[in-house]
């Protein structure tokens, strides 16, 4: 059975190829990102393998039933990218990756956090050139701090156990508590609440019709003066203008990013030697209290061994059966 990819950075290979022994797939790599356009270039495969700036939309899902393309499995685990009613209507198949190392994640998020409070990345330019100043180095404490968390699924709750191990007073927000978390010291509060309090706020819920711009104008005056915003979830959690502004008025103090509300044109490339007409992103760049990472929070071996492994799961039991026993990694 033959499984063509999308989006293919060289990593995707080595993985997917390593552990490819056990399954026995056909596998056809493509490094162009998957669009209206490049959607007629599978030929002979009833699966479609896409990462999360893939569009998966009605035309491109029209396309796929007509090249009979039977599955698509995500590897990964967002997927607002994708027509989930196109995709039942068309009787195509939909599987993801729900959780793979959420410690991976979150434990990103507290590497941009401590990089943000710190300053290492400047102290190592600095020390490269020979300069051992210390003025403009200065952090605070992350013992004792407030942490707000958004979102406790999988990567939200490792990472308010890792922040309660700082010695942090952690708030959460979610629909609903998870008891677990409520033992190991984790206050349940509402987001005005959350985000009246919160020294720190990290983003670990999912981009859907509710959380789209969670985080605008009006939100971000509700938050402390100073504050430092972490998201490493989805950038359209975002309002990035609004960002932009509580930036250069002070009231956010410290912005870290994994993702980017336009990162399906910049992210996974490399474009050293080309100029990015993206002005917003360049704008948040320019901010020294702002660190942007290209969505890599999700790179560790142990995490992309549990992708290929989870995406080659998947798609084998739906040949066999038609079904999926993890319920939560079936979409359609």
């Amino acid at each position: 059975m033959k499984i063509t990819f999308y989006s293919t950075q060289p990593y995707d290979t080595l993985f997917f190829n390593r552990y490819n022994d056990s399954f026995g797939f056909e596998l056809e790599f493509l490094e162009t990102q998957l669009n209206v356009q490049t959607a007629p270039l599978v030929s002979s495969a009833a699966v479609v393998c896409v990462f999360v700036n893939d569009l998966v939309n009605e035309a491109v899902l029209k396309i796929f039933s007509e090249r009979g393309v039977k599955i698509i499995a995500l590897r990964c685990a967002g997927f607002n990218n994708v027509d989930i009613n196109a995709a039942k209507q068309l009787g195509i198949r939909i599987c993801r990756v729900p959780a793979y190392s959420p410690q991976a994640v979150a434990e990103h998020a507290v590497a941009m956090l401590l990089t943000l409070n710190r300053k290492t990345h400047k102290a190592y330019n600095r020390v490269r050139e020979q300069n051992f100043s210390l003025n403009g180095l200065l952090g605070f404490d992350l013992f004792g701090k407030t942490i707000g968390v958004i979102g406790t699924g999988n990567i939200g709750k490792a990472f308010c156990r890792i922040m309660r191990g700082f010695g942090c007073s952690v708030l959460a927000f979610d629909l609903i508590a998870n008891k677990e978390l409520e033992a190991a010291g984790v206050q349940f509060v509402p987001l005005i609440e959350l985000l009246n309090k919160a020294d720190i706020i990290s983003l670990h819920c999912p981009l859907n019709e509710q959380t789209r711009h969670l985080i605008n104008a009006d939100t971000t005056g509700m938050m402390k003066r100073g504050v430092m915003l972490i998201n490493t979830s989805r950038g359209a959690l975002i309002d990035t203008q609004a960002v932009i502004d509580a930036l250069k008025s002070g009231q956010i103090g410290f912005l870290g990013i994994d993702v980017y509300e336009q990162e399906e044109h910049l992210f996974f490339r490399d474009l050293s030697a080309t100029v990015i007409e993206d002005d917003t992103i360049q704008r948040l760049m320019s901010f020294p209290n702002v660190l942007v990472t290209a969505h890599q929070a999700f790179f560790t071996e142990e995490a992309l061994t549990q992708i290929t492994l989870t995406t080659f799961r998947n798609v084998g039991e739906l040949l066999k059966t038609n079904n999926l026993i993890n319920r939560q990694a079936l979409l359609v």
